[in-house]
């Protein structure tokens, strides 16, 4: 059963993910914080920025930017 949340990203309260998208802590934050919805939004953006960059997701550095770029999205950080 879907539990609701406060979405950090939307500022209201919304459906939470059903399991952390990914082991780790930043993996429980989002878990924590971030509703199913900005989740969705989140993996469209990121599947524009992997097509507009011609990211392979093989390379490290294209990795850590899709991170960096997350963090931004869900979070607004810096």
């Amino acid at each position: 059963m879907t539990q609701s949340i406060f979405c950090v990203k939307l500022q209201t309260k919304a459906p939470s993910l059903e399991a952390p998208p990914f082991p780790g802590e930043l993996g429980q934050q989002i878990f924590n914080s971030i509703s199913k919805k900005a989740w969705e939004q989140w993996l469209n953006q990121q599947t524009m920025l992997i097509n507009e960059y011609r990211l392979s997701l093989t390379d490290p550095e294209a990795r850590k930017f899709l991170f960096e770029e997350m963090r931004k999205f869900l979070f607004n950080e810096a």
